[in-house]
């Protein structure tokens, strides 16, 4: 089977829509959900929002019918040379426009067309000169995509964990998933929930007004919470919003708050759900009530507790290498960041210069 292979202009979301959701729908549910209209939609629509310049789309087709999509980042990668021509597999070429973070990369398409799909997206990207540099993010592990031909160095930027919950774990537990984690952190938990003032609640946001107050308060409980808080950047703020209205009336984006007693907030969790997994992928907590308190901790074992109930598979925490993260899960996989290089006269005396320090 061969796909032909070819770069196009995005005029618009709007105008890609429609192409996008129909090998959407090929894929099932096969589609990693970051590779989902849902994402892509939401995100495209942000970066119109702020005056960013939109991503090419590489389509995949066979007798003219569309069997495999994905977008196509251009801009400029600094070095320490100076900067050189880039592209990113769907991701911006811009700081603002990559902030949302994607995770589970790829190709959008069936999964009988994925071996085809990777050959014409590796011979397309290959024919491309106008790169010197191209940013693979998120990438599951073992996947071929970053194999293109005529590449000088293949760099592993980063291999990082994906730490999850096995929620059939949790069945096999009768629902006890505290007994899955080590004593230190069932302990933790428990003394946490002691110190609350009531049964720990949580609720689900049904409306666009809940989903903007709730995300308003997210902002406000994630300042000055980090060093690179993407919460302070307007763009993520609104691709934020955009996702969490998108998959409200689907369910593929459940906007949980987590309370007790009378009192404020615990927390606040952004999920995604799709075949058979939960996803978190932005959380708020509330400052701890007391010194033994883990608002984190608690929130989270209150979602797992949700998505058992309902028959989910999986809680993800997605990529990151937190230590929380290690302690609630009960598994990982490993998700790979790659820069693949082609020669250029800056890279290679800075290549040079890292095996020269090396030695």
């Amino acid at each position: 089977m061969h796909f032909d292979a070819r770069f196009e202009h995005v005029e618009s979301a709007a105008a890609l829509e429609p192409r996008w959701r129909a090998v959407e729908a090929q894929a099932g549910e096969d589609a990693s959900f970051f590779l989902r209209w849902t994402w892509m939609g939401s995100w495209l629509a942000a970066l119109e929002n702020a005056g960013i310049a939109l991503p090419q789309l590489l389509a995949m087709s066979q007798d003219g019918q569309d069997r495999a999509l994905a977008l196509i980042g251009e801009g400029r990668a600094r070095r320490r040379l100076g900067s050189v021509p880039a592209t990113w597999l769907n991701e911006s070429g811009s700081a603002d426009g990559n902030r949302p973070f994607i995770e589970y990369n790829g190709l959008l398409c069936a999964k009988a067309d994925k071996p085809a799909a990777v050959h014409a997206f590796g011979e397309a990207m290959g024919r491309r000169q106008d790169w010197r540099v191209f940013h693979l993010s998120g990438l599951e592990f073992g996947t071929r995509l970053p194999d293109l031909p005529g590449i000088r160095r293949k760099k592993l930027r980063d291999a990082s964990p994906s730490y999850y919950v096995d929620l059939n774990k949790v069945y096999e537990a009768g629902g006890d998933y505290l007994s899955l984690l080590s004593a230190n952190t069932r302990s933790q938990i428990k003394r946490s929930l002691k110190d609350e003032p009531g049964n720990l609640t949580l609720e689900r946001a049904e409306d666009e007004a809940s989903i903007d107050h709730w995300l308003g308060d997210m902002a406000r409980l994630n300042q000055g919470r980090h060093v690179d808080n993407a919460w302070d950047n307007g763009f993520f703020r609104d691709f934020v919003k955009r996702i969490t209205h998108a998959g409200l009336a689907d369910g593929t984006v459940e906007l949980l708050r987590v309370a007790s007693g009378d009192e404020e907030p615990v927390g606040y969790l952004v999920n995604f759900v799709w075949a058979g997994r939960a996803m978190n992928y932005q959380s708020a907590f509330a400052s701890p009530r007391t010194a033994k308190s883990k608002p984190g901790l608690m929130c989270h074992a209150a979602a797992v507790t949700r998505y058992a109930d309902a028959g989910l598979s999986r809680y993800s925490l997605l990529a990151g290498k937190d230590r929380y993260k290690h302690s609630l899960s009960t598994g990982a996989e490993e998700l790979n960041w790659w820069a693949l290089e082609r020669f250029d006269w800056r890279l290679e005396i800075e290549a040079a210069a890292r095996r020269l320090f090396a030695r």
